[in-house]
C-alpha cells in the first residue's frame, strides 16, 4: 500500500497504475522528505516531480506545503492514476501532465508557471533508463531554467547504479542507500563552486 506520509493528506492511500511503475517505499519517501524539511522550509515551494508514477513524491511534497507542483510521466496509466490521487487528495496547486520529461524540460520552466525555477527537483526514473538518457535530463534542467538558485535535486536510482553524471552547474552531494535504492543529491553551484 502506498500513501501519503505526513503534512495536510498524512494517512490518505494511494493508487499506484498496474504496470511498470516502481512506487518509492514510505521508508524511503519518509527519509527523503525528512532531509529536504530539515534543509528548507516546503511552505510555499515549487516541486517538479519527473517520472511521477503514482504521483507519491509530489504529492508528498503538496501534503508538505508545496504550492506548486508539476507531476510529469509520459505513461497514460500514470499520468491518469496522478490525476485521480490529485484529485482525491484535495490539495492546491497540483497540475499533471502526460507528457515526457524531455518534452516538458525542453519547454522550459518560465513556460511552465516556474519563472525562478524549481524549488525542489524529484527524478525517479526506471531503474533501466540508460545514464546516458539521464545525464540528457539533467542537462536539461540547467539549460532551461528548471534549477531556482537554491534548488534540491534528488535522483532516485538502484544501488547498482553510478552516480548520475551530473551536469555544469550542478554539485553532487553525495548518496543515502535503502536496500535497493539510493537517492542522490545534489545542488546548484555557487558562485565559489565549479
Amino acid at each position: 500500500m502506498t500513501r501519503i506520509v505526513a503534512g495536510a493528506a498524512g494517512g490518505r492511500r494511494l493508487e499506484v497504475p498496474k504496470g511498470a511503475t516502481r512506487p518509492t517505499s514510505d521508508r524511503v519517501r519518509e527519509a527523503l522528505f525528512s532531509r529536504l524539511e530539515h534543509e528548507r522550509d516546503l511552505t510555499g515551494a515549487a516541486v517538479l516531480d519527473l517520472f511521477a508514477g503514482s504521483g507519491a513524491l509530489g504529492l508528498e511534497a503538496a501534503s508538505r506545503g508545496a504550492a506548486r507542483v508539476l507531476l510529469v510521466d509520459s505513461a497514460t496509466a500514470a499520468a491518469a492514476a496522478c490525476r485521480r490521487n490529485a484529485a482525491a487528495l484535495g490539495l492546491p496547486g497540483v497540475e499533471v501532465r502526460a507528457a515526457s520529461a524531455a518534452s516538458v524540460l525542453a519547454g522550459g520552466a518560465a513556460a511552465a508557471g516556474f519563472g525562478d525555477g524549481a524549488d525542489v527537483v524529484l527524478v525517479d526514473p526506471p531503474y533501466d533508463l540508460p545514464e546516458d538518457a539521464l545525464a540528457v535530463l539533467l542537462v536539461a534542467l540547467v539549460e532551461h531554467g528548471w534549477l531556482a538558485p537554491l534548488a534540491h535535486l534528488v535522483v532516485e536510482r538502484s544501488t547498482r547504479s553510478p552516480e548520475p553524471a551530473w551536469p555544469a552547474g550542478v554539485v553532487g552531494l553525495g548518496q543515502k542507500k535503502y536496500g535497493e535504492t539510493a537517492l542522490w543529491w545534489a545542488e546548484p553551484a555557487g558562485d565559489d563552486q565549479p
